[in-house]
């Protein structure tokens, strides 16, 4: 059995912001990492501009500079009668892009700075089963250690616990923490999925993030210099039926949609280079119960849609570390301070979540409606092709507009700031 004053479960953007804020701030914090590294293909990538601004703050901005990684500074939408871009130009401060850079160098380099602090610990391979409880609060939580070999080899590890002051999860929209508490979700659906995989780049290629809208097709093509990711959706549910149409269904499909990838569409090679992902867009009631908190996806699954999920998350794990770091120094957090995260993270939260409420109502439904039959025949005989929406012709007739979307997303209705107990100057290469 171990003790820590906050045990943090999951070493996500959210996780391992919050471990390095609260060692800095001098508080004994362990995070628990149920894999052995962070190698996980498309996960989230992108990192606004609010971000940047924190990882500077915390002396980290040369570091993550040096990360493989793709800047981008405009986002191009696409649709049969007509494009707008949108650039970044206009947001305030540094950073006037957005950086897409892999998800596990950003958090080896978190895990790199938090464990120069003596406070700090990371213990990877550590599967969380289960909540401690004691006197109605929480008091910790039971974990195996995936590297163990038992004997016989068929046999689980065994269980260890760690007993702390706080446990926070950020373990994902899929939270074991959040079961094992019991805490209420709210769901607002989502009218569909994702399908992501990945097409090679060519010098010649435009820049830039392209999204691409025609009747019953939408894509989204990420440039990571020298291959897109690509982002293509379909209708909640139907990833089964679609896939049975075969391979070179989805082929034609793309090719159709943006004809300039044909001469590399055989890179999808079958099924295994194209990963699904479930969208979700829900939010927890209650963020806290004594001696437990929720933030990042735990608290808020988000849609793809902008590509704030971990903007979000960081955000949520900065307001936790300066609201929380004094009580865990000197002794327990009381459940009304625990509260007063959600108080403060609850409507940026609302604002963002109503947002892709709307583009999943206006935008995104109506592109992927009657998709669930056969691949081939999605969109065909429905709706001729439409006109840019209303708010891109606005931006497209006044370049001024551009700063409202741009930073509302690359920087959000609440950005938060790290505290000047957690800041350091850059370290000298």
């Amino acid at each position: 059995m171990t003790d820590t004053r906050c045990v943090v479960v999951g070493g996500g953007p959210a996780g391992m912001v919050l471990g390095l804020l609260l060692a800095r701030g001098g508080v004994r914090v362990t995070v628990l990492e149920k894999h052995a590294d962070f190698l996980r293909d498309f996960r989230g990538d992108t990192v606004h501009a609010s971000t940047l601004t924190l990882l500077d703050e915390l002396g980290l901005g040369p570091e993550f500079a040096r990360l493989p990684g793709r800047l981008v500074d405009h986002v191009t939408v696409e649709l049969d009668a007509g494009s707008v871009t949108i650039g970044l130009d206009r947001l305030p401060g540094a950073h006037q892009h957005i950086a897409m850079v892999p998800q596990w160098d950003f958090l080896e380099l978190l895990a790199t700075a938090a464990e120069r602090e003596p406070t700090f610990t990371l213990i990877r391979n550590a599967e969380v089963t289960g909540l401690i409880t004691e006197g109605g609060r929480v008091a910790g939580v039971r974990y195996r250690d995936r590297t163990e070999r038992g004997a016989p080899a068929q046999d689980p590890p065994a269980e260890q616990e760690i007993r702390a002051v706080l446990t926070v999860g950020c373990d994902g929209r899929g939270s074991v923490v959040r079961a094992a508490a019991g805490l209420a979700t709210r769901s607002f659906g989502a009218p569909m999925d994702v399908w992501w995989f990945r097409l090679p780049r060519h010098d010649t290629d435009r820049t830039g993030l392209i999204g691409r809208m025609s009747a019953g097709h939408m894509a989204v093509m990420i440039d990571r210099g020298d291959y897109w990711q690509c982002a293509y959706l379909i209708s909640k549910g139907s990833d089964d039926s679609l896939r049975a149409a075969g391979i070179e269904a989805l082929r034609a499909e793309f090719a159709g949609l943006l004809p300039w990838t044909a001469d590399r569409l055989t890179a999808i090679r079958d099924w295994d280079d194209v990963k699904l992902l479930d969208v979700k867009l829900d939010r927890v009631r209650r963020w806290s119960t004594d001696g437990l908190l929720l933030i990042g996806d735990a608290a808020h699954a988000m849609s793809p849609v902008g590509g704030v999920g971990i903007n979000l998350a960081v955000a949520d794990a900065v307001a936790a570390a300066r609201l929380l770091a004094p009580h865990l120094r000197t002794g327990q957090v009381p459940p009304a301070q625990l509260a007063s995260v959600q108080r403060r993270r609850r409507w940026p939260t609302a604002i963002i979540q109503g947002g892709q409420r709307l583009a999943h109502r206006f935008v995104l439904a109506p592109r992927v409606r009657g998709d669930a039959g056969k691949t081939g025949d999605r969109g065909s005989g429905r709706a001729k092709p439409t006109r840019l929406p209303l708010p891109l012709r606005l931006v497209a007739r006044w370049p001024a507009l551009q700063a409202l979307p741009g930073r509302m997303v690359a920087i959000g209705p609440l950005p938060e700031h790290a505290p000047e107990w957690a800041r350091r100057a850059p370290a000298h290469p």
